[in-house]
């Protein structure tokens, strides 16, 4: 089957990752899969062009707002993949959650990478100004170092050779630093907000801070406390291993993407 699959494809991003991995799963499985950032594109007409262009049979989508609205109306069958953004951020505007939501009623299917992130969508259905606060909190903070984007294994390299890896964003839908942190045996050290706490159970897989006294007190204890580190970077690795497999991703992938073939075949 010939697949367009729109994703936000800015590079070294969560989201350009992710689309790379889903579209490496779906060609294992024998399909075309073209994929293209979402956005190169401003309306669904335009998406239409390309479908009938390149003789797509099929759509998918990564996030719900951005790539999820291009594909409404169209004639062939297609899914959703939700991200971070759209059910933390974009669901509280009101002209963008009315849209989503009617994209939702037009897909085949639509995954959730988390629990926490299949009820928010369940609740709700069935940024630059952030950025420049964080830039100019950093530029304040002594011994605070911002870094530029790196490429995946540059970053994987610099990951291994630290102490631990602190997520302490305000929102998540799923984070994909913390996963990689777990995976490569690094303990993780994050803010508990719903996105994180899905993944990172207290003093089992990782620590939770809720405020920055919190996160010093939860700092210093890792750091004397080696048998503590040894634990969460064990249970952190299986964690992974046990919910986050590739393998069994790109199965469920592909098992989806049979529904889209059921769909064009009735």
């Amino acid at each position: 089957m010939r697949l367009l699959f729109l994703a936000v494809l800015r590079p070294h991003t969560g989201n350009a990752v992710t689309a790379e991995r889903v579209r490496v799963h779906l060609e294992a499985a024998g399909h075309v899969c073209i994929l293209k950032d979402a956005f190169d594109f401003e309306s669904p007409s335009e998406i239409a062009n390309l479908i009938t262009a390149e003789k797509c049979e099929a759509a998918l989508a990564l996030h719900l707002y951005r790539g999820g609205r291009l594909l409404q109306g169209l004639r062939v069958p297609f899914g959703i993949i939700f991200g971070g953004t759209d059910l933390n951020e974009d669901v509280n505007q009101g002209e963008k959650n009315k849209v989503m939501g009617e994209v939702l009623e037009e897909a085949r299917f639509a995954v959730a990478f988390t629990e926490s992130m299949k009820e928010t969508a369940h609740v709700q259905w069935v940024d630059p100004v952030f950025t420049r606060e964080v830039k100019a909190k950093v530029q304040r903070a002594a011994g605070v170092r911002q870094m530029g984007e790196m490429a995946q294994g540059d970053l994987h390299a610099a990951v291994k050779n630290c102490f631990a890896v602190v997520n302490s964003s305000v929102s998540e839908g799923m984070s994909a630093a913390i996963l990689e942190a777990m995976d490569l045996e690094v303990p993780v050290l994050a803010r508990n907000i719903p996105g994180n706490a899905a993944i990172v159970k207290h003093e089992v897989t990782g620590l939770l801070f809720s405020d920055p006294q919190e996160f010093v007190q939860l700092a210093k204890r890792l750091v004397s406390d080696p048998a503590l580190e040894k634990e969460i970077v064990a249970n952190g690795k299986e964690y992974v291993r046990v919910h986050h497999s590739w393998r069994v991703e790109r199965d469920t992938y592909q098992r989806l993407l049979r529904k889209l073939e059921g769909s064009l075949e009735g």
